[in-house]
């Protein structure tokens, strides 16, 4: 047992979800950018709903680091002794300029019109409630409707850049750690990212068919099949990264090898072989492949996306799993394996880890109503729409 010493499993189930849940925030907004910035009009009945979800999922990102210190509390004293030198102690910063610079502001600016609206239409608590989120504003001329529009494109363009920095920093922490040859690669930060983008395309596209089913309205196809068409070439260009990963190291063959070898073979066969590679990636692959070569109904074609977008959020889970449970698995005198085990209860537990990845739906749930994506469409009164061109 002597090989084993020092190694220990520091990192558990709630360093997972925290990768996870930043990649759907930075995959739901790179999402939500195609409509304000590349124009992509077939998108555009998701945009609402894609911010919406990057708010929730962003309102929860934070609290699995919170849990795993262990003392929330103290959380603010990073911004009063910063350590820049420390990628760590940098995340609260880019946390908070990402929650209070990006999303929240862009939110406001698309919400605008509709909270002035809806506090004109509304009586009692919900008048003062959509009259504060509207910060008390009351112009709807066509120059300030002009201005949202402008200002909120010019943040999504600010916007997108910092969805890089947010998920791809979670890389960078795990590339920079030279003495794990499982994290210590240059690919890791643009493979996270990539699959960051996967698994927020996935989540709109789940939420999107679940909401719809779940209200009753009719769904978009058009822009059900362009979701489809940039979630597909997104696992392409995903699938592609990871297995130049792999590939390099294999033809590198450096000491690690040998256990690395051993790793995937017995401990991480199933998660990673099975549920990422097999379940999440190339199984949806084929499936998005044939949907837009074959000619099939509209209900086989809903049904297919949304098995699709469940088996590639549970393919990136289990990838986030193999590297932050993976890389803790093996001793650092590279000659044996390790076993996890997860808790059931407590604060590194899977209730936990499960409540956390409930939570965002919750919060989702909550916004959906106050804010509903759709409102304009049937209450917008005559002459005070959005300019000619705008897109809502």
């Amino acid at each position: 047992m002597g090989f084993i010493y020092p190694n220990k499993s520091t990192w558990a189930i709630l360093i997972v979800v925290y990768p996870y849940l930043t990649g759907i925030v930075a995959g739901a907004f790179i999402l939500a950018s195609l409509v304000k910035v590349f124009n992509v009009v077939e998108v555009q009945p998701i945009y609402r709903l894609a911010l919406l979800t990057a708010l929730s999922f962003m309102l929860v990102a934070g609290m699995p680091l919170q849990l795993h210190l262990g003392h929330p509390e103290r959380a603010y004293e990073i911004f009063f002794t910063p350590q820049p030198t420390s990628a760590m102690a940098m995340f609260g910063f880019v946390y908070l300029w990402y929650l209070l610079g990006i999303l929240l502001i862009e939110i406001w600016f698309e919400y605008r019109q509709q909270l002035v609206l809806m506090a004109r239409q509304s009586r009692g608590l919900l008048k003062g409630i959509y009259s504060a989120l509207s910060l008390f504003s009351k112009d709807l001329s066509p120059e300030a409707l002009a201005f949202d529009h402008k200002a909120s494109k010019l943040i999504t363009i600010i916007g997108i850049p910092s969805a890089f920095l947010l998920h791809g920093y979670v890389g960078f922490i795990f590339g920079s750690v030279k003495a794990n040859p499982w994290w210590g690669s240059v690919l890791m930060p643009i493979v996270f990212l990539m699959s960051a983008i996967v698994s927020g395309i996935a989540m709109v596209m789940f939420l999107y068919i679940l909401l719809s089913l779940v209200r009753n309205e009719k769904l978009d196809m058009r822009c059900l099949d362009k979701i489809g068409l940039f979630l597909l070439v997104a696992i392409i260009v995903d699938f592609v990264l990871e297995a130049l990963d792999y590939i390099h190291r294999l033809y590198q063959s450096e000491e690690s090898i040998g256990i690395l070898t051993q790793l995937v073979s017995s401990k991480l066969f199933l998660s990673l072989v099975v549920v990422q590679l097999l379940l999440g990636m190339l199984l949806p692959l084929v499936v998005l492949v044939l949907v837009r070569s074959v000619r099939f109904n509209e209900e086989l074609r809903k049904l297919l996306y949304f098995t699709t977008s469940l088996l590639i959020l549970l393919g990136i889970f289990s990838m986030r799993w193999n590297v932050v449970i993976g890389g803790q698995l093996y001793s650092k005198s590279l000659r044996g394996l390790m076993a996890y085990k997860m808790e059931i209860t407590g604060i590194e537990s899977l209730l936990t880890a499960l409540a956390l990845l409930a939570l965002p739906f919750i919060i989702l749930a909550v916004l959906y109503r106050l804010l509903p994506p759709r409102w304009m469409e049937s209450h917008s009164p005559t002459g005070i729409d959005r300019p000619t061109g705008v897109l809502t």
